[in-house]
């Protein structure tokens, strides 16, 4: 990268003060085109890509084209680690309690549970071609979108579509395309990403035919680097280890040689001696030599599927470019969830609330963008609708759960001002991992999770639907390897939380590290008073575990401005403004604490504990004090 923030921070500067963007190395760029002038917008989407594992560093049409001439976002996150609730949430705008899709079959999750919702009447492509643009789309739009139900009704809103259809989505030589309102074709023994470049170029020539009188929106979504899966059953909530077999994913032929000697990164939390984490990944075994080398063998096939979606990243440039329109057009680069090989013993998947899991590529060139800059502001998936539209030139709907992303350098300066510092992240159901060992459904593997980012803090905070409790601090335990929360003394609030220094984790620690000194002192000025530093991790959690109370069940302003909730006055904007310690008694013994009283498969309100979270002041009953208390709105 060619840039990292402090000096993008001076370079945003002069661009605030003199009205001019500049790119990293110094470049001038275009400023961001004007509504009358609306651009196009080129979205590419992989499927359960890695950003933890390095696979960017293996797509060099990606840098070349997108990371060296854009900006990379590198704390963006899905609210949801699993491909079906993921994209809803990102074609929405929406998190998954909202949307009610929460897996990838029914009838839970899958196209008909997006259908039934009525999201085939309230998604992007539909607000799009209301704001002018043609919109396109080639390859996975959801799971579960068949070919017995393609068309119960067709998806709405483009102007041109070629969907993959399962039961043959995942299946890289035996893949069914499905073109407009056409009857499905089945592409046996045709490379299905190759095949995704062909449709992708020929609806791009469409778009640029009519782009005298309308921008146009090409979403591409090949399968890559899924692993391959050919399912045995049609699945309605009775998923079992023998409803598909999930294989590493195939290669292109030309691409079968590649990466001979690549292997996982051995990280700390590669497969280590200890198990960590709760509920079942802390039963996990340790992984034999022999089960490594195909978990290895699993990852060299997911770089060597990448090449073809590499390749037509610079398909779709040149043709840009010859067309006289890549100066016109945003394009953004991202996956609908992460993935994991070996790390806390995992064998090959997805669906955890670890860093692998949620922490993922995005990556967005365009006009007004920086070149090779990186920047650390927080965005979600929830996000990605808002931004859309906004370059677009359309109204953001009050119903959206995220906020529009700052491109520019210049926003993105301010943005880290006021930009949210947390990521709600939720997941419902059961987990099996793909590939050869390991293939054990796992039943409960539903909970609520916190990911918050902040000046000298990282946590990670998670509620199990059996409600074991984990909270790992990431700046000092980068890995997750260490779970502060003690569990089984939780109803006592007591931890045994872990040091930088491999023993003890001092409260001197935590201290220092979320309240720097500043000449000797550990204080934190926070609107304009001095408050003592928080002295143990209690402090900490019950103002994570009030944050999240707030977030499980969000909607609209309350997601992006969960402070606001538990603090209407203003005055506490962030995890620093809630440690004041005015605020102990109220987060620690008068606040309602997240939990579930039932595991589900699926997202059933009444099995999830106590909704709404009181707000500051409260009287020693509970009452709000000067101002009505307004009960929480049942979510349906």
């Amino acid at each position: 990268m060619a840039s990292s923030w402090p000096s993008c921070w001076l370079l945003a500067l002069s661009a605030a003060l003199w009205g001019t963007t500049w790119a990293a190395d110094g470049g001038q760029q275009q400023q961001p085109l004007t509504i009358g002038k609306r651009p196009n917008i080129v979205f590419i989407m992989s499927d359960d890509q890695d950003l933890h594992m390095d696979s960017l560093s293996y797509m060099p049409h990606l840098k070349k084209h997108l990371t060296d001439r854009g900006t990379t976002f590198s704390r963006h996150y899905c609210t949801n680690a699993l491909c079906c609730p993921s994209r809803v949430s990102l074609w929405t705008g929406r998190a998954a309690h909202n949307t009610n899709v929460t897996d990838v079959n029914p009838p839970y999750g899958g196209y008909p549970k997006f259908i039934s919702q009525g999201f085939n009447a309230a998604y992007l492509p539909l607000w799009l071609q209301e704001a002018g643009y043609n919109t396109y789309y080639i390859g996975k739009l959801f799971n579960a979108q068949r070919v017995d139900n393609y068309d119960s009704p067709h998806a709405a809103g483009w102007t041109g579509s070629d969907f993959l259809l399962d039961p043959h989505t995942y299946e890289y030589l035996n893949a069914t395309f499905q073109r407009n309102h056409d009857p499905p074709i089945s592409y046996e023994g045709q490379y299905s990403t190759d095949v995704v470049a062909d449709k992708s170029y020929g609806f791009l020539d469409d778009a640029l035919a009519d782009r005298d009188s309308k921008p146009f929106f090409l979403g591409i979504a090949p399968v890559a680097p899924h692993c391959n899966v050919r399912h045995h059953e049609k699945v309605n909530g009775n998923w079992t280890e023998n409803s598909a077999t999930m294989s590493p994913p195939v290669p292109a032929k030309r691409h079968e040689h590649l990466f001979n000697d690549i292997i996982v990164p051995r990280t700390e939390h590669f497969n280590p001696d200890e198990p960590n984490s709760v509920s079942w990944i802390s039963h996990l075994p340790k992984q034999n030599q022999t089960n490594i080398d195909f978990n290895d063998g699993f990852y060299r096939n997911r770089l060597r599927s990448l090449q073809p979606l590499d390749e037509m990243i610079e398909g779709v440039i040149s043709r840009l470019e010859d067309a006289g329109v890549l100066d016109q057009t945003y394009i953004f680069y991202t996956t609908d969830n992460g993935y994991h090989i070996g790390q806390h013993r995992f064998q090959p998947g997805k669906q955890s609330a670890f860093e692998e899991d949620i922490n993922i590529p995005l990556i967005v060139r365009g006009p007004g963008i920086a070149e090779g800059m990186v920047t650390d502001v927080v965005t979600t998936h929830t996000d990605l609708a808002p931004t859309l539209l906004k370059l677009a030139g359309a109204e953001l709907r009050s119903d959206f759960d995220g906020a529009a992303i700052p491109l520019a350098s210049s926003d993105i300066l301010e943005a880290g001002m006021v930009r949210p510092e947390h990521i709600n992240v939720e997941m419902w159901g059961i987990i099996m991992s793909e590939g050869k060992y390991g293939t054990v459904v796992y039943q409960n593997h539903t909970y609520k999770a916190l990911r918050i980012i902040g000046e000298h803090y990282s946590f990670l905070y998670t509620v199990w639907c059996n409600n074991e409790h984990e909270l790992y601090d990431l700046m000092m335990d980068p890995y997750e390897m260490k779970n502060l929360y003690a569990h089984e003394h939780s109803s006592a609030f007591e931890f045994r939380p872990a040091s930088r220094h491999g023993g003890e984790h001092t409260d001197e620690d935590l201290t220092e590290e979320i309240f720097p000194s500043t000449s000797g002192s550990t204080a934190h000025t926070t609107n304009n008073n001095t408050t003592a530093a928080p002295s143990t991790l209690k402090h900490i959690i019950s103002r994570l575990d009030s944050l999240l109370m707030v977030l499980k069940t969000c909607k609209g302003r309350e997601c992006t401005h969960p402070w606001e909730v538990l603090h209407p006055e203003g005055n506490v904007r962030d995890l620093h403004d809630a440690l004041d310690e005015e605020y102990d008694h109220f987060y620690e013994t008068q606040q309602r604490r997240v939990h579930f009283t039932k595991c589900e498969k699926g997202y059933i309100i009444e099995s999830e504990g106590e909704v709404g979270a009181k707000a500051w002041p409260v009287d020693e009953a509970g009452v709000r004090v000067g101002a009505a208390w307004n009960h929480p709105v049942e979510r349906q």
